[in-house]
């Protein structure tokens, strides 16, 4: 039986983070490497170079002025925050010819960013500052079912048939032998990608919040508050949260209807640049 290393070493061989990221991985690594030097190399790839400028000036980041290179951006928003668009770009990228329905891909990303908009909306009414880094967090959290997807898709209807007692993390452990935020954790890992990003996935079902970062509590939240909309509908928050995390959060109802609100306003504009076939649907 294939074990969680087992299915992110392949996939992580069969989806390849592209040169083009492996450079900018490595003059955003180098203290010596300039904004331009990392702007030149973003330029050498049109697609990329759109994508960030779109998603730079679009209402999730609010920037007051018009952000028009890709140097700007870099000072405007962050190394950080731009390495941030880069991965999303490059993670979204390697999956597009993953062997399944357009369809289901399609509503992967619509999950994907709604658990996005979700983490980053939690962290700015906490107060967090700079909580734009927490959408990538929500975006990259579930690639681990694309990889049991496209290596062991038999396994996936039992996994996905869900009883209104069952929890989609204690299904997957039961069938699968771990989780997809695990495996998610893994292909991250092979793919080099730092552990201020990797540990929150990692531990993104740890319940135990007086052991886990800020980072990993706002992305349990997120993907919590998100499988209320998709793949728990009936499942009371209750069941999905703990009553921990319920006394140090104030997530009831009233909040979750406002949060869902967001997300229907920016999930389309946000689809609409990382994944336009999914923003189709809506």
């Amino acid at each position: 039986m294939m074990n969680v290393n087992d299915y992110a070493q392949q996939a992580s061989e069969v989806f390849v983070l592209s040169d083009s990221f492996v450079r900018i991985k490595q003059l955003i690594d180098d203290e010596n490497s300039t904004i331009d030097d990392i702007a030149d190399i973003i330029l050498l790839d049109p697609a990329l170079a759109g994508t960030i400028l779109k998603l730079a000036n679009s209402s999730f980041f609010n920037y007051p002025g018009k952000i028009d290179t890709i140097s700007k951006a870099v000072l405007v928003l962050g190394i950080t925050e731009v390495y941030n668009l880069v991965i999303a770009f490059f993670a979204n990228k390697a999956f597009k010819d993953l062997n399944v329905d357009q369809e289901y891909l399609d509503d992967f990303w619509c999950k994907s960013v709604d658990c996005a908009l979700i983490a980053k909306y939690i962290g700015a009414n906490l107060n967090i500052r700079n909580a734009e880094r927490v959408f990538i967090l929500g975006l990259l959290h579930n690639l681990g079912e694309l990889a049991v997807r496209q290596l062991s898709p038999e396994k996936l209807t039992s996994v996905d048939t869900l009883l209104e007692t069952e929890l989609p993390w204690d299904k997957q452990k039961q069938t699968l032998g771990f989780t997809y935020g695990e495996c998610s954790a893994v292909l991250l890992k092979f793919w080099q990608l730092p552990p201020s990003i990797i540990e929150p996935i990692r531990n993104q079902d740890n319940p135990d919040f007086d052991r886990i970062s800020d980072d990993t509590k706002l992305l349990y939240l997120a993907k919590r508050i998100m499988l209320t909309i998709y793949d728990c509908p009936t499942h009371p928050i209750e069941s999905l949260i703990t009553d921990e995390a319920l006394q140090q959060y104030p997530i009831d109802q009233h909040f979750i209807k406002e949060v869902l609100n967001y997300c229907d306003l920016e999930r389309l504009s946000i689809l609409s640049i990382i994944n336009p076939g999914a923003s189709m649907i809506y």
